[in-house]
């Protein structure tokens, strides 16, 4: 199965990785990717960006060294009714949109309360990932999360950083990507590079696509055409590809 895309990466910009824009992509290129997506932490996250900064991003290029840049945000979760750190208005102008559990933003529940935060975050029409849901810090019903997943069009993602950043990730990420190859729906595999050299690293991930018998139907990263017209379809205001 060939990658040729990277949902989910951070910048010096967010106050804990060490890369810029143009490194990413430039590895991102030497590495033979044709898409990245640069998904900033959200303004609750300590030491990341302001709000200004999603309403600016637009300055950045759509391509950079032959690879194609989408612009988006890595959006925190902030309570259960799934309400996101960036008001809807800026999200609006962002390319791609990922929500996640972190636990310097909001404190975790029990499964019911992570479930229904994750849940009612995908009922925000510009919620277009859920990024890390097999942190077992925030453990969750799977079997709901999932079917929420697809009737709300969301991505789950499956996160290669968890697996030494988030410990004990891995079976969580392996039940839930079986379970998205059970109900035929589709993962992003998200690097979560925070240095340039991680981009499309999708080596631990692979091993998860891989027993959970997935194919490229189920893995948004094949294919561009496939991610960019799965967001114009959501909604967003953007190019697709032929």
């Amino acid at each position: 199965m060939k990658l040729v895309l990277d949902t989910h990466a951070h910048t010096v910009a967010c106050g804990h990785a060490y890369s810029t824009i143009k490194e990413i992509a430039e590895e991102a290129a030497n590495k033979g990717l044709e898409l990245i997506a640069i998904t900033e932490h959200g303004p609750s996250m300590p030491g990341t960006t302001r709000p200004y900064f999603f309403s600016n991003i637009r300055v950045v290029p759509s391509n950079i060294c032959g690879v194609r840049v989408l612009k988006g945000i890595e959006a925190n979760i902030m309570d259960v009714d799934g309400r996101l750190d960036l008001p809807d208005n800026l999200l609006a102008r962002l390319d791609i949109v990922i929500a996640s559990l972190h636990d310097v933003t909001i404190r975790p529940g029990d499964v019911e309360y992570n479930t229904r935060a994750i849940i009612n975050a995908m009922k925000n029409p510009y919620v277009d990932i859920i990024a890390h849901p097999g942190n077992p810090v925030f453990a969750i019903d799977i079997e709901k999360v999932v079917e929420a997943a697809k009737q709300y069009n969301v991505l789950l993602e499956i996160n290669n950083h968890s697996f030494t950043a988030r410990k004990g990730s891995y079976d969580n990420c392996l039940n839930i990507a079986r379970r998205v190859k059970a109900l035929d729906w589709q993962v992003a595999l998200g690097s979560d590079a925070h240095i340039c050299y991680d981009i499309g690293n999708f080596t631990d991930a692979m091993d998860i696509v891989t027993k959970a018998g997935m194919t490229e139907d189920n893995v948004i990263n094949t294919s561009v055409y496939k991610l960019l017209n799965f967001l114009k379809q959501k909604g967003k205001k953007i190019e697709s590809v032929d």
